[in-house]
């Protein structure tokens, strides 16, 4: 069996081509432009990648992108405040504040400052209830873009056996509560769980989020079952630098029924889900319809 491979490039494409078509609507229709505010505080190589990256998307999408880049000094206090004029801001309908903050920053006061209405990352506090409550919500980027292409793969999730090997607030916990949302029966495993090949041979649909480099092998995979590899770890191999998930490629493709490559599988569907989120919000702060499909 060879693994049909799920191209998160492409589908990442397709999401970014509707949030324009319904960004051009909002214009036309009602005189609104979505916006959105990423705050980047230091100089952290990898964060200063991303916002470029997310900018340039912003405004690929026509959406209104607002940068404000802080020094790796600045205070709380500052930052607060910043938070604060955004939170006030009717051109501004998401907010991002980049992680990781430098480490004299409460990293978790500071997403709670956010108003929970413009959280595009779907961190705060009252966002996170809101999932884990099944009620409407903000969700998390990552999750989301893998469950857009588990609908996209599968149809219905209902029924299906779920494993979701990590537990982090970010990825393993609301891809948990999303599957669940869609009538899976999930099991969340990590690094601790005893007999984890076990655990992770029962699943329709595996996830691994786990933060450990091919630490899911093919041995560990159903035979067509589906293979979401969250994981983006540097590793070096041969003397060479190389990016590889959390899943061992080669064999768990030789494996399963569908499985999504590192890089070009879930990273690229982050950004788009974060452009959806924008456009979720937008939507919602005016009581207006929201785009089908681009929400949980």
């Amino acid at each position: 069996m060879t693994a049909k491979v799920i191209d998160g490039k492409a589908f990442a494409a397709k999401v970014r081509a509707e949030v324009a078509e319904h960004v051009a609507r909002l214009k036309d229709e009602h005189g609104l432009t979505p916006g959105l505010a990423v705050v980047l505080v230091g100089e952290d190589p990898a964060s200063k990648v991303y916002v470029k990256n997310k900018h340039a998307s912003t405004i690929e999408v026509g959406m209104a992108s607002f940068e404000h880049r802080l020094s790796a000094e600045t205070g709380e206090a500052e930052l607060l405040a910043l938070i604060d004029t955004l939170n006030a801001d009717p051109a501004v309908h998401g907010i991002l504040v980049q992680l990781p903050l430098p480490g004299h920053l409460n990293s978790e006061l500071v997403i709670n400052r956010i108003d929970p209405a413009k959280d595009v990352d779907g961190f705060h506090i009252s966002n996170v209830g809101l999932l884990g409550t099944g009620q409407k919500s903000m969700v998390p980027c990552t999750p989301l873009g893998c469950l857009m292409m588990l609908r996209d793969h599968h149809g219905k999730l209902a029924g299906l056996n779920a494993v979701v090997v990590g537990r982090s607030n970010i990825v393993g916990k609301p891809m948990a509560q999303l599957l669940l949302g869609d009538s899976c029966t999930v099991t969340i495993a990590h690094s601790r769980t005893k007999d984890l090949a076990e655990v992770c041979k029962r699943a329709d649909i595996l996830v691994a989020a786990v933060g450990r480099p091919e630490m899911i092998t093919g041995d560990m995979v159903r035979p067509g079952a589906t293979v979401i590899d969250v994981g983006i770890n540097r590793i070096e191999r041969d003397g060479k630098a190389k990016l590889v998930g959390d899943v061992h490629y080669e064999s768990a493709a030789a494996v399963a029924g569908a499985i999504t490559p590192v890089p070009g599988g879930v990273g690229p569907m982050t950004i788009a889900c974060l452009l959806a989120n924008t456009m979720t919000a937008c939507c919602r702060t005016n009581g207006l319809a929201e785009p089908k499909g681009l929400t949980a």
